[in-house]
């Protein structure tokens, strides 16, 4: 008994450790340690020897991830599942989250009404400009409303001219934009209620129009568009044909007067520049009043701020173009203002609250649904200006990858700029690079550039016919300007592939 006993005691033992073996091993199975991807072949050995004797990388940060567009696959990565800075490689996150949560067909509205009856052509009361996040109001949209309310019979506003901007909360800078940046075009603050000046829609800037004068006196400048809501003033000389060009442009903190100084030579060519305003609400209210007056409707009050209440008579709804043509300027001219407008509007849309605390959230829940790691981000902003911001290359990859499922992945990849191709809807700031390449591959890919980092993430159709998926970040650079040459020579080893 006590041989058939301590047998049985031996095969229990035994049965148990077999037991606990195989949930050791079915734990491990399905969720295996990570391990690092073996670089093989001429890819790696090419973007390797690259990475290793560029002298541009001296000291600096190269995260490289190169995936197959058909299956995913991780074909080639250097320290792709660090966090680097994105700069605007970012946008392509935001983009994505905003498709998915607002839908190609999403649009803005502006609403124009009334505080008031109208009676004998006058509106007894206050004229309500009601913004709802459009940032691609033109002052072109403000006639065309002038123009309806002419037709409704107004010709007077007895009140104020009310501009309401409540849509969105009253934070105009993301935390970590930098005070240098302010009258920055790609700074512009962001309002609910703002306007562009032209067709790039960079909302809530306006357009300096630089041209010399005669010699030894000021150059001549004129706003786009024509407004009396910024003070110019006028330090420049223009000097001979031969002497230096160059202006330079500053805006008072907290106001809007705009320092121009510097020399330009005679004879020289017409100088654009873009100046973000100070306060785009009450900035795109004057464009309205201007408007206004330009089609006969004289309004008798000022401009002030307010909020519209919902028992107000509506006169006037006005629709922006729908996303998916908003992403073209948005993704191929890199436009800072969109992305942040975004980030607010899916905030609003999604939690009621149309702040950079609540749009972040979302698109990190949307792009967590997606299949990327949000644990491995850190998202400050959605345009990527933001230094805090970072991401792996491993992550953006794995993005570009996931979304070609997505029903409006057709509007996103069209959205990313194209190189070679000169055409700025098309090209974007991929038009002047790559330009040999482009001749018998595709590429299409986000760039991103700060102070020390330069990105660049996308597709490229290779010699063989098939699509890479690429992310190639550079951080802690001394020039971020040459760090653009090493990513296009990363690309024209994959267009080889």
């Amino acid at each position: 008994m006590n041989q058939k006993l301590k047998q049985k005691t031996t095969l229990i033992t035994i049965l148990s450790f077999v037991i606990i073996l195989a949930i050791i091993l079915f734990f491990h199975t399905e969720e295996p340690p990570a391990k690092a991807v073996q670089p093989s072949g001429e890819l790696s050995a090419e973007i390797n020897k690259l990475l290793t004797n560029e002298p541009v990388l001296d000291g600096a940060l190269a995260g490289v991830s190169v995936r197959s567009a058909e299956d995913g696959e991780l074909l080639y990565e250097h320290i792709g599942d660090t966090r680097l800075q994105p700069a605007s490689v970012m946008k392509l996150f935001t983009g994505a989250a905003a498709l998915s949560v607002l839908g190609e067909d999403y649009r803005f509205t502006t609403e124009v009404l009334a505080d008031g009856k109208i009676r004998s052509e006058t509106l007894e009361g206050d004229l309500f400009l009601k913004g709802m996040g459009d940032p691609t109001l033109l002052p072109s949209d403000f006639d065309e409303m002038a123009k309806r309310l002419k037709s409704k019979g107004i010709n007077k506003v007895a009140g104020d001219l009310v501009a309401d901007d409540n849509w969105y909360d009253n934070v105009r800078y993301s935390d970590d934009l930098t005070w240098n940046d302010e009258h920055q075009y790609y700074g512009a603050q962001i309002s609910a209620l703002t306007a562009s000046p032209n067709e790039d829609f960079d909302a809530g800037t306006v357009i300096l129009n630089i041209l010399p004068g005669e010699k030894g006196k000021k150059a001549n400048i004129s706003l786009e568009p024509g407004t009396e809501y910024l003070e110019i003033i006028n330090e420049t000389i223009t000097v001979d044909s031969t002497g230096d060009h160059d202006i330079e442009i500053e805006r008072e903190h907290g106001s809007n007067s705009i320092m121009v100084s510097g020399t330009i030579p005679a004879g020289a060519q017409k100088s654009r520049e873009w100046v973000a305003v100070w306060e785009p609400t009450p900035y795109a209210g004057s464009l309205f009043k201007k408007s206004l007056e330009d089609h006969g409707i004289k309004v008798v009050g000022k401009i002030k701020t307010g909020h519209a209440a919902d028992t107000m008579t509506k006169l006037i709804s006005h629709q922006s173009l729908p996303l998916a043509e908003l992403m073209i300027p948005f993704l191929k001219l890199s436009n800072n203002r969109h992305a942040e407008v975004l980030v607010k509007e899916m905030g609003k849309v999604v939690h009621g609250e149309g702040s950079w605390e609540k749009g972040l959230e979302v698109i990190g829940v949307r792009l967590d649904e997606i299949g990327i790691d949000t644990s491995k981000l850190v998202l400050r902003d959605g345009s990527g200006i933001s230094h805090a911001n970072l991401i792996p290359a491993n992550e953006i990859t794995k993005l570009l990858y996931l979304v070609q499922s997505e029903e409006w992945f057709p509007a996103f990849q069209q959205s990313l700029p194209v190189a070679g191709d000169k055409d700025r809807m098309v090209g974007g700031t991929l038009r002047y690079r790559l330009q040999e390449e482009a001749k018998s591959v595709k590429i299409q890919a986000k760039t991103g550039t700060l102070t020390g980092v330069s990105t660049l993430a996308g597709y490229v159709k290779t010699n063989s016919g098939d699509t890479l998926i690429f992310s190639i970040m550079l951080n802690n650079l001394l020039d971020d300007r040459k760090g653009r040459k090493v990513e296009d020579q990363i690309v024209r080893i994959l267009a080889r592939y």
